[in-house]
């Protein structure tokens, strides 16, 4: 069965349209210190172009091809897809690391990782020196993690090219001096990627355009603009069912809220379809997933990706062949897909390392990772060492560690190019002398990738472009636009099933609260089907969804049932689903917006672009013809965007700039990013650290507060509050208070039980605000988890569990995954030293102590009832879903604004106004 099941992916990886140019790709990588690689979707290059590289000898000396991802689930599938091709254990030559999971090990030679996380690699290693190779996959996507590594990447590159060790060396001037770094190869990939763009920032990289294989898709337009587009995912899920064959279904939503609200939808409305319409797994995934949920959504699939470069001898004297991925659920399910194809368990010589997991061991040459992770070993490993190759995958998306760490290589490429040890060069003029680092080979792939703009970025990449192969997709829309898209979602999924032939369906929805409320709109109305038409399985994937669900979504769906993946942009790029027949897309999709001029920032529902489409589109002809279900009309299609804005343009930028900071970056005006943010941003975000005490007078970072903040892998203020809860002798509840905060809301009010949810979660309610309501929701978890461990055992605990907060309409996912991240903050505090006290029941220090960090989010009550906040002049409202509605203190802090007809504020705390004053002189005395 195992030499079946290995021939099998052997012939799968010899059918890939990038297997005919493997020696091309190669030769072009050891020429090309910058590759920049357009790859369409379904060419393979995701999974295969890594296993190239290490083949080839990049890895030589321990050293890692890092591949970064622009979300961990992508970052995790692509990690286990590549070990499994590669015939080993994931964590060993092939390995992920992700937030909360890392399967990376000293032998993990490729390893997969989300941008995020290779950006907090870059603190404690600045020079990435462990890494040979780093690849930024999905680069068209922009995140502010894709942009800042950009500039991380390029200047790390530039320092390892030459070794320099005096001259102009930006931040590295206090580097060691007996030590040289081989070049570093860097690689920016995507299959839509704005290639000249890239290759303007690298410098004129060249770019290498792989033809894909891609099928045929029909697109649908809606007739007319949908109102609510969740209810028009909705119906097109079941039109789809219902009305095409088989084929399993891709919904793209915008966030997890979104998710599993069409999720509980689906599972409400399919009893009502007849017993044999019913076979639907619903199967969420999105970014919040840990990596044990995502790898549940998951079952091995041939996904095309990541995995050649092993074959080429490229991972010589132990380096290491690096995959970058933007999501941690790639990076996981890519390398374990490669491990498979290379016959080797994962975590030996195929594994990923993405947050909270690392299967990455000593003998691991192919490594997949975030992108964000490179970023965190260039904090320990200036020159990225221990890779040969480093391929940035999925480099369209721009998330901002992309950005960010295309930067970094392309820095410490041209750093290693010649192992320079004087001259101009960059930060790494105080490098050790004594030792040589081999050149890095860098491969930028996409299969949406601007090859142009990333070739002239890298100097003049050269470009490859590889077929994909996909099937046609007949494109389907409504007539007019739909007023509630949740509601037309729901319609769809059965609409499609009860109408469609066999196949699964994939919704894209906006975040896990639309993903949840379809899911449960779903399985309400589910019952109402006919027996025979009941067998509908909801599968939801969203970023907070532990791995293992999300691995759920690769599973296939029991024999006669029909699967319904509710996901958010997880979902269109990096990883295969198989079974995908139909998908259903609303439009829309969560993004950041940042305004500098009035420092605020808020996640907003904004159309897609038209490059999102086509990746969404694309998911349904992956294994044969499909048909996609657009929820706006045709007319709506032609106005939208041709690619989504960097994430690095739109978001506020403290977090980046501290990690900068902490690399040694002291010129962030100066820094080389793909495209440059606006000169106001930069500068509001300086101002904010210098406020909150990470930067000094001379915008150095201050010590220790400036150190231990970049030390955290929180956003800045979160870092702040950490920090002096422990002077304020509250440590305790600050780590549960960020640990919530850092997820989607733990509470869920269904549509039809306003009333009993209110209600039930009134025990946990204090009237001081919501920060100590969600620390009372903690502890009664705690509570109740101990009691029930001891008397019944984990097992039985963990169902007795679910029941426990669905009585009290609490989102166990949420809740579950808030106390992984207080593990991981607290492990991180607890390392710095700091005091991990508590004030128990006393909470006027905690809110003191909140006052004190959150300075700049309070908000004082005007006449007429409304609130003004105080930083940025806003008019702003109490959100309906806060304890303090009714209450209308005279002035509150809160965590975030949220806009949509009007601009709520959303988790506050009462706190006494003259507390601001005493607390946070640096600012209120100068505004006074």
């Amino acid at each position: 069965m195992f030499l079946c099941r290995r021939q099998k992916i052997m012939q799968q990886k010899k059918s890939l349209p990038i297997a005919s140019v493997e020696k091309r790709l190669v030769k072009e990588v050891r020429k090309n210190d910058v590759l920049i690689i357009v790859g369409e979707t379904g060419s393979g290059k995701t999974t295969q172009i890594p296993q190239f590289l290490l083949d080839a000898g990049l890895c030589r000396d321990g050293r890692v091809i890092g591949i970064t991802q622009p979300r961990r689930v992508a970052a995790v599938t692509v990690a286990k897809r590549v070990a499994e091709e590669c015939g080993v254990e994931l964590g060993q030559k092939v390995g992920y690391s992700v937030r909360f999971d890392d399967t990376t090990s000293g032998s993990t030679r490729i390893k997969y990782m989300t941008d995020g996380l290779l950006l907090r690699e870059a603190l404690l290693d600045p020079y990435l020196s462990k890494y040979s190779v780093i690849i930024v996959d999905e680069a068209h996507e922009r995140t502010v993690h894709t942009d800042v590594l950009m500039g991380l990447l390029k200047k790390v590159q530039l320092a390892r090219s030459s070794s320099v060790t005096d001259g102009q060396s930006g931040r590295f001037h206090k580097m060691p001096r007996h030590e040289k770094y081989a070049p570093l190869k860097l690689i920016i990939m995507s299959a839509s990627l704005d290639a000249r763009a890239f290759s303007e920032y690298f410098g004129g990289a060249k770019a290498v355009h792989i033809q894909g294989r891609q099928f045929p898709v029909d697109i649908f337009y809606t007739r007319i603009a949908e109102t609510d587009y969740l209810d028009a995912s909705l119906i097109t899920i079941f039109q789809i069912h219902l009305e095409e064959g088989p084929g399993d279904i891709l919904v793209f939503l915008t966030g997890q809220e979104e998710i599993e609200s069409v999720e509980r939808l689906i599972n409400e409305k399919l009893p009502q379809l007849p017993q044999e319409n019913q076979k639907l797994l619903i199967v969420p995934i999105f970014a919040a997933l840990t990596s044990e949920q995502q790898m549940r959504v998951f079952a091995p699939a041939p996904s095309g990706f990541r995995k050649f470069l092993l074959d080429a001898g490229l991972c010589r004297d132990g380096r290491v062949i690096g995959i970058t991925q933007p999501r941690r659920v790639a990076a996981v399910t890519v390398a374990k897909r490669v491990a498979e194809e290379c016959g080797v368990e994962l975590g030996q010589k195929v594994g990923y390392s993405v947050r909270f997991d690392d299967t990455t061991s000593g003998s691991t040459r192919i490594k997949y990772m975030t992108d964000g992770l490179l970023l965190r070993e260039a904090l320990l490993d200036p020159y990225l060492s221990k890779y040969s190759v480093i391929i940035v995958d999925e480099a369209h998306e721009r998330t901002v560690h992309t950005d960010v760490l295309m930067g970094l290589l392309k820095k410490v490429q041209l750093a290693r190019s010649s192992s320079v040890t004087d001259g101009q060069s960059g930060r790494f003029h105080k490098m050790p002398r004594h030792e040589k680092y081999a050149p890095l080979k860098l491969i930028i792939m996409s299969a949406s990738l601007d090859a142009r703009a990333f070739s002239e970025y890298f100097g003049g990449a050269k470009a490859v472009h590889i077929q994909g192969r996909q099937f046609p997709v007949d494109i389907f829309y409504t007539r007019i636009a739909e007023t509630d898209y949740l509601d037309a979602s729901l319609i769809t999924i059965f609409q499609i099933h009860l109408e469609e032939g066999p196949g699964d369906i994939l919704v894209f929805l906006t975040g896990q609260e639309e993903i949840e409320s379809v899911e449960r709109l779903i399985n309400e109305k589910l019952p109402q089907l006919p027996q025979e038409n009941q067998k509908l399985l909801i599968v939801p994937i969203f970023a907070a969804l532990p791995s293992e669900q999300q691995m759920r979504v690769f599973a296939p769906a029991p024999s006669g049932f029909r699967k319904v993946i509710l996901a958010t942009n997880i979902a269109e790029t990096s990883v295969t689903i198989p079974g995908i027949k139909y998908v259903i897309d609303p439009g829309f999709v969560k993004a950041r917006s940042y305004d500098p001029g009035k420092g605020m920032e808020s996640l907003i529902i904004v159309p897609t672009s038209k490059s999102q489409a086509l990746q969404r589109s694309g998911r349904a002809g992956r294994e044969g013809p499909g048909k996609c279900f657009r929820l706006y009309p045709e007319k709506e299609f032609d106005k939208l965007e041709d690619s989504t804005m960097p994430e690095i343009k739109r978001c506020n930028l403290s977090n980046v700039i501290l990690q900068l900071k902490a690399l040694g970056v002291d010129d962030i005006l100066g820094f080389d990013f793909i495209e440059k943010p606006s000169r106001a941003a930069i500068t509001k975000s300086l101002e904010e650290l210098f406020l909150l005490g990470a930067l000094t007078d001379e915008c150095l970072l201050s010590d220790p507060v400036g150190h231990q903040m970049a030390r955290l892998p929180l956003d800045p203020i979160y870092s702040k509050a950490l920090i002096l809860a422990s002077e304020f002798n509250c440590l305790e509840e600050m780590l549960i208070t960020v640990a919530l905060l850092s997820v989607e809301s733990i509470f869920y009010t269904p549509r039809d039980k306003l009333e009993e949810a209110r209600t039930a979660t009134k025990c946990f309610s204090s009237p001081e605000g919501d920060h100590i309501t969600l620390i009372n929701v903690y502890r009664a978890c705690n509570d109740f988890l101990e009691k029930r461990s001891m008397e019944m055992g984990i097992a039985k605990t963990e169902k007795v569990f679910r029941k426990w907060c669905k009585e009290n309409y609490i989102n166990s996912r949420s809740l579950r995954h808030a106390r992984d991240i207080h593990k991981q903050i607290k492990g991180h505090v607890e390392q710095m030293g700091l005091n991990l006290s508590s004030c128990g029941d006393d909470m006027l220090q905690f809110r003191r102590c909140l006052a004190a960090s959150f300075f700049l989010n309070a908000a004082v009550k005007q006449p007429e009832g409304t609130y003004r906040a105080l930083a940025s002049g806003q008019v702003v409202q109490i959100h309906p879903s806060s304890v303090l509605f009714r209450k209308k203190p005279e002035c509150v802090i809160f965590n975030e604004l949220v806009q949509t007809n009007n601009k709520y504020v959303r988790n506050l705390t009462r706190v006494d106004y003259l507390w601001l004053t005493e607390l946070a002189p640096q600012y209120y005395a100068m505004q006074n």
